[in-house]
């Protein structure tokens, strides 16, 4: 199965990415992947021990650098994810001015103070909280934050499904509430498959809310492996583009300057 993209990929310039960004395009290439973006943390929020750790410029002028290297042989997309953009709409606003970006993923990682990775707060709550707290956060950034994509829809199932379990009809109201804004925006989905690599094996978002977002006349979906480290890249992306087409997609989402385009499977 020929993978189109993989637009989720954390190099050395993120705080918690291993692997350097050349390599990571050597790979893309002998993997057969022919377009791929770094979508680089920005993250300010008071409770993250790494803030505002991207150096734009020298990431900038590392991507023209492999642009270069590499053309002909791979298209390589400058990409963002930002932590809350909804809330820290004025770092947003700095950060997005310091180089064209081609996309931006806008994540909610925290709930609060509640991290949505922290195995603690899942065992002193209940779904409900968990879940509800979170979808409810996920609309208000997809309302209003100056993003393209939202990143791992349903995030908190990748840590909290083996502890709490995880029934995304049980909040179909608020699912399909975000993925109304999404679709009245032109918000793109981050089909996630970083879940495969966890206990939890899930997919984000869930089939089932694919399945949802297809009913509802959702278009926009790229594909993203959560890369960290070199090994990651084009994970599991062939279970993605299964589940996208089983869900009755044929098209994904390509990037360039913040424009859309649909590219045939």
């Amino acid at each position: 199965m020929n993978i189109p993209q993989d637009y989720h990929v954390h190099t050395t310039f993120s705080p918690d990415g291993h692997a350097a960004p050349e390599e990571l395009c050597r790979r893309a290439i002998q993997l057969g992947i022919p377009e791929i973006g770094f979508s680089e943390h920005w993250d300010v929020i008071p409770h993250e021990k790494d803030t505002r750790h991207l150096q734009p410029g020298p990431w900038y002028a590392e991507i023209e650098r492999l642009r270069g290297l590499f053309a002909g042989q791979l298209t390589l997309r400058a990409g963002i994810e930002i932590g809350e953009p909804h809330i820290y709409r004025e770092d947003t606003a700095w950060i997005l001015a310091q180089a064209p970006f081609d996309y931006v993923l806008g994540s909610v990682h925290y709930v609060g103070a509640h991290l949505m990775f922290d195995e603690s707060y899942f065992r002193r709550h209940g779904p409900d909280e968990v879940y509800g707290g979170y979808f409810a956060e996920l609309e208000k950034m997809a309302r209003v934050a100056d993003v393209d994509i939202l990143a791992h829809f349903d995030v908190p199932a990748r840590t909290a499904k083996p502890i709490l379990g995880y029934e995304p009809a049980r909040y179909e109201i608020a699912i399909r509430s975000v993925l109304k804004v999404a679709i009245e925006r032109g918000l793109a989905l981050d089909v996630n498959v970083a879940g495969k690599r966890k206990p939890s094996q899930v997919l984000s978002p869930d089939p089932l809310i694919l399945g949802w977002y297809r009913q509802m006349g959702g278009e926009r979906l790229t594909l993203g492996s959560d890369t960290h480290d070199l090994g990651h890249l084009g994970l599991h992306l062939d279970g993605a583009l299964a589940a996208i087409q089983a869900a009755g997609f044929t098209h994904v989402t390509q990037f360039e300057r913040r424009k859309a385009r649909q590219i045939p499977l």
